[in-house]
């Protein structure tokens, strides 16, 4: 289709070397085609025009002392997509990869992935080229501060609600508002992630780890399996792996690895999820510290990966969560996943599996749910915090995770549901795409050109 084709031939000139970008807004744009020539009048409200160009992007200068009393400077953003269904809500992330083509393929996903949540946000992301690792509290506190002393310009309540992402946890997040109280005066629900003693939701840490399993509970549950007895495979080691993990094991399966920036764990009777929190939550160690306690384990370091990807997708399993940051899964990590007998991949991360590792899932017909409809348990979550901030309420955890499994569910059924109207059932990367962008389309067409 031309208007595909031409559409993403423009953007690569409005918007050069921001590869993440076009490979999120291709894969969508694809998946649009049926869309398009059942109902043309997306084309002549120029939707896709108008919905791959921010409403809003902000760059800026942060500045910082180090504890050796040196300035430092690293690049903030805050990339405002959409807001036709609400607020923006989407995470900062505080990593030194981070790009404006990082950012802004964060927050296009995040425009569909809210959608599906069903609840009224819109989609944004921020962050900076800010690493964490190796600092001291007192710098973090520092950058996090002066980070918010630009952003709290941009943000609010009713406007744009940032939440964390990689690098930006409980910490983070505590440091961040502090700041914007201090600027403002103000005590409201400007972040979510919040700590539980001052406007933080039970569940919210847990929801995006739980959100997967949930989602991959319901794929499962389609074809006739659970989830108990099968071995997991599981990448990364923060909050979204490890409350996957949690999860997992609760439910009666047996995540074997976790991994890290520096390598990968494997330990077959089972990852000790008590000791993985310890040493990611406390200690803020490299996992090959998971071997002092369990000997019997494997670690394989990251610089003896497979030259072609990464050492997690290499071992036999039934269910893989990739759970630590994009394009991590390539290509021959899915044809390996398929050959050792995995049948359901639930992504936690954001756009974790390449283009082409994708295509392998969708024509082995796996049960394959993406990104933006298996993680959505994190933003979801959010969106109940601000619930519970907007009510002064704090709700019980039985309450939200009640809420998120309902949530997870009825994204699920919407992808199936909107895969099968377009002659392709269980292909839920073109039904997540579909589902999402008609809601985002009809509200703009519905509220004017803006």
């Amino acid at each position: 289709m031309p208007y595909v084709h031409d559409t993403l031939a423009r953007l690569a000139k409005s918007s050069p070397a921001q590869t993440e970008f076009y490979q999120a807004t291709e894969e969508v744009l694809e998946c649009l085609r049926p869309l398009f020539e059942r109902s043309p009048h997306y084309h002549q409200h120029s939707i896709i025009e108008r919905m791959i160009e921010p409403e809003r992007q902000i760059m800026f200068r942060v500045s910082w002392l180090d504890d050796k009393g040196r300035v430092q400077v690293n690049k903030g953003y805050r990339v405002q997509f959409n807001s036709a269904l609400g607020p923006y809500k989407g995470g900062l992330r505080f990593h030194p990869s981070v790009t404006a083509g990082t950012i802004k393929f964060l927050g296009f996903e995040q425009i569909f992935k809210n959608a599906l949540t069903g609840l009224a946000i819109g989609g944004g992301k921020g962050g900076a080229d800010f690493d964490p690792k190796g600092k001291s509290d007192n710098e973090i506190m520092r950058f996090c501060q002066s980070f918010m002393t630009e952003l709290y310009r941009h943000v609010g309540p009713h406007s744009d609600v940032p939440a964390g992402d990689i690098g930006v946890g409980a910490r983070e997040i505590g440091y961040l508002f502090g700041q914007y109280k201090r600027l403002t005066g103000r005590y409201e629900g400007v972040l979510t992630g919040k700590g539980l003693n001052w406007g933080g939701s039970l569940g919210r840490k847990e929801a995006t780890g739980y959100g997967a399993v949930y989602f991959a509970q319901n794929m499962l549950a389609a074809r006739g399996e659970s989830l108990a007895g099968k071995t997991c495979l599981v990448s990364g080691a923060g909050n979204v792996a490890i409350y996957t993990i949690e999860k997992l094991l609760e439910l009666g399966a047996l995540p074997v690895t976790c991994s890290d920036s520096k390598g990968m764990i494997h330990d077959p009777r089972g990852i000790d999820l008590g000791l993985l929190k310890r040493l990611k939550e406390v200690e803020r160690v490299s996992l090959e510290a998971y071997l002092h306690e369990h000997p019997e384990a494997h670690y394989v370091a990251a610089r003896d990966y497979p030259a072609d990807g990464h050492a997690v997708w290499r071992l036999p399993a039934q269910v893989a969560f990739p759970c630590a940051t994009q394009n991590e899964l390539t290509e021959q990590d899915a044809q390996a996943l398929i050959a050792n007998g995995v049948s359901c991949i639930s992504e936690g991360a954001n756009m974790p599996s390449t283009k082409a590792a994708v295509e392998r899932f969708i024509a082995a017909r796996l049960a394959y749910g993406p990104g933006k409809a298996a993680n959505a348990g994190g933003v979801a979550t959010s969106q109940l915090e601000m619930a519970q901030n907007s009510s002064m309420e704090q709700w019980s955890l039985a309450k939200v995770d009640d809420k998120l499994k309902r949530i997870m569910a009825d994204i699920y059924q919407q992808c199936a549901d909107t895969a099968e109207e377009f002659g392709e059932p269980g292909n839920l990367v073109l039904g997540a795409n579909i589902a999402g962008f008609r809601k985002v389309a009809d509200a703009m067409i519905e509220q004017g050109v803006t």
